[in-house]
């Protein structure tokens, strides 16, 4: 029943961003139809529900509309800015860094972030589903270098705890692979979705989870979503946040500062902080590297070093994530 009740919500998202601004009463945002058609709105009714009414700038807001920016082109800013189509031995894996590999599990999401840097990425083609999955399973029973497998996206919480619990299951079969890393926005944007039944997928194998959210401010941390967020920490699966600076959304010292102290209260320890990956249609949201490196140092001075986050950006063939300082 809990299943089908997180499925039904998931179905019920918002799909026109016109629609959630009349309900939202705001009228003064100009919305682009070509954005839309390009990357589709989608808010599940938990995350549209925190949302300020009658505030044009709500930082949650601005998340998730297709705004008229989006059309505008920008040197630097394509489609495939990370340069992962060229980093998959076989379909929907990406093996990028040295012992740990990324299986794209779905292209769908319970919400559509307008900054995502796979925004524009063939799902269709490149997913390690369906009849991809074998030769994915044979890559990795092969590299006997690779210890986690990551989870990843779309959201692979969004896909049933039938075809997680296989997928779980068969990785724990291949006896190099000790942690499991699963990368998902669901425990906070639809919190709905995490089940004890959940819960006892994820940590039934010999495969240690590790949950890695995605929470760019503390007004996406209701009482929903903290009290999941404490329940998966009581089945001792370790949290990490990683956020994405963005601007006019967190770019700010008390913001991040509010963010840190919400996600520890809830179990969760701020992991990275990411410059913007240069996406075609998200230029707007960059913030300069020395704005983010002036965030940072004050940053330092009020909080305590384990909540303050790694700035870090992600550069397309480098062995890993390059620390901005």
């Amino acid at each position: 029943m809990q299943q089908q009740n997180w499925q039904t919500l998931l179905q019920k998202s918002a799909k026109s961003p016109s629609v959630l601004l009349d309900d939202l009463g705001i009228s003064s945002i100009t919305l682009s139809e070509t954005a839309d058609n390009l990357f589709p709105f989608r808010s599940t009714t938990s995350f549209s529900n925190r949302i300020e009414k009658g505030n044009p700038k709500d930082p949650l807001l601005l998340q998730i509309l297709p705004l008229t920016d989006e059309e505008l082109e920008h040197p630097g800013f394509d489609n495939d800015p990370l340069a992962e189509l060229v980093k998959q031995p076989v379909p929907g894996l990406l093996h990028k860094y040295n012992g740990r590999v990324l299986l794209i599990v779905t292209g769908a999401c319970a919400i559509h972030c307008r900054y995502c840097f796979r925004r524009h990425f063939p799902y269709t083609s490149a997913n390690a589903g369906g009849n991809n999955l074998a030769p994915a399973l044979e890559y990795l029973e092969k590299d006997n270098t690779v210890s986690e497998v990551i989870l990843s996206g779309g959201d692979p919480l969004s896909v049933s705890d039938e075809r997680l619990s296989t997928l779980i299951n068969l990785l724990a079969g291949i006896p190099h692979i000790k942690r499991l890393r699963i990368h998902s926005r669901i425990p906070v944007v639809l919190p709905e979705r995490i089940s004890d039944a959940l819960l006892h997928c994820l940590t039934a194998t010999r495969l240690q989870p590790v949950m890695v959210l995605h929470v760019n401010h503390a007004n996406e941390l209701d009482s929903a979503a903290a009290q999941v967020l404490k329940k998966m920490g009581s089945y001792n699966i370790p949290l990490l946040n990683q956020s994405v600076l963005l601007k006019g959304i967190n770019d700010s010292v008390d913001t991040l500062v509010q963010l840190s102290e919400k996600l520890f209260d809830s179990g969760v320890i701020p992991y990275y902080l990411h410059m913007l990956d240069p996406v075609k249609g998200a230029f707007h949201f960059q913030v300069e590297e020395c704005r983010a490196k002036q965030i940072m140092r004050r940053l330092h001075r009020q909080l305590p070093g384990y909540l303050v986050p790694r700035l870090v950006r992600e550069v397309a063939g480098a062995d890993s994530k390059i620390p901005v300082s």
